[in-house]
């Protein structure tokens, strides 16, 4: 058997290092690029440290569609006006509203003369009035929708000639809301109406002096009107304006202080309002919002056929509301408005919720 001479062994050896070498450096080489790729992609998935807590407060594009559709949510409430619904879709609504009026009248009249007083009395009333209203949507059109309102009112007052309660429907209105144009982020949102107020409630002038209370206005009326809303979030700004027409009211023989009263003929009235929403957080928001009608003279028609015309009426309300989201798809809303003339409401209490069936 032959042996390895040293000299024979070390120039193996280095003939092996020789061939490994290259496939070592390549291998040693291509770790630190390795290395580097994989490092920004688990920074990525593992954030830690400052930039974990900037990504936990960063607002992404979900949380943008979820605080307007809060304020949309808001605006439909504060006004049913303001959004549609898609075509072939039913959506109801129960709004609860409570109002107090509280008022001094002063009767008195004189002989034919006007040199003798015959009558003079004060008349302290206290009206307390809870109205249930249920309101139905339908889309005609995905730009088009109907709707239908019918209110239960219940009244209580307290006064010089009738103190007591009486309950019975309100007048029953139908009306269709137009949207002419598309939403856009860029533009506001402009929405038409037309509703129609029928004379379903008990009419002040069927009402005896002493017997009862007027559930509704006693004529029909009709308005046409804008309104204009834009989302900035987390702000809604939006404004309204309508004109009120009422039908007159014939033949009537409503006796009151001796006359009888044959017809009324309503004044043209002019409505407008403005306000906010502000979004709280994703859940909660706030409103705020005035609201201003101008009435001109209404006439009155007695059986000896006299006309006598009332004073041009003012009444102004500022409202605030809360809206709180229960769910994806409810928001209950509270809402008090204080009353800032003497036409007006002293206070009003309202809340509002939309219904699942």
């Amino acid at each position: 058997m032959s042996k390895f001479s040293p000299t024979a062994l070390a120039a193996t050896l280095l003939a092996l290092l020789a061939f490994q070498s290259p496939t070592v450096h390549a291998q040693q080489a291509a770790a630190p690029a390795d290395t580097a790729a994989a490092a920004p992609a688990a920074a990525a998935s593992a954030p830690t440290g400052d930039a974990a807590v900037r990504n936990a407060l960063a607002k992404n594009e979900n949380d943008v569609d979820e605080q307007s559709k809060l304020l949309k949510d808001t605006l439909t409430a504060t006004d049913k006006q303001y959004s549609l619904i898609k075509k072939g879709s039913f959506a109801a609504t129960y709004n609860m509203s409570y109002t107090y009026v509280g008022s001094q009248l002063i009767n008195a009249q004189f002989n034919s003369g006007n040199t003798t007083l015959t009558l003079f009395d004060i008349e302290n009333t206290r009206s307390h009035t809870i109205t249930n209203t249920l309101s139905v949507d339908y889309g005609l059109e995905n730009n088009l929708t109907g709707n239908v309102t019918l209110p239960i009112v219940d009244k209580y007052s307290q006064g010089n000639s009738f103190s007591g309660t009486y309950n019975d429907f309100g007048d029953l209105s139908f009306g269709v809301r137009w949207q002419p144009m598309a939403q856009s982020r860029d533009l506001p949102s402009v929405i038409g109406n037309v509703n129609l107020s029928l004379p379903t409630g008990r009419s002040p002038f069927d009402v005896i002096s002493g017997t009862g209370l007027q559930t509704g206005n006693g004529y029909a009326t009709l308005s046409s009107g804008v309104n204009v809303s834009k989302v900035i979030d987390p702000v809604a700004v939006f404004g309204s304006a309508s004109i009120i027409l009422g039908a007159p009211a014939k033949h009537l023989s409503q006796v009151n202080n001796g006359e009888i009263l044959k017809e009324v003929r309503p004044a043209p009235s002019l409505a407008f309002g403005a306000g906010f929403a502000y979004a709280l957080s994703y859940k909660v928001s706030t409103t705020a919002s005035f609201q201003e009608v101008l009435s001109s003279h209404t006439k009155l028609t007695f059986s000896d056929g006299t006309v006598q015309s009332t004073a041009p009426q003012t009444q102004g309300i500022v409202s605030f509301g809360l809206g709180v989201r229960t769910s994806p798809q409810t928001t209950m809303n509270f809402s008090v408005g204080i009353g800032l003339t003497p036409d007006s409401p002293n206070f009003t209490l309202g809340f509002n919720m939309p219904l699942h069936f």
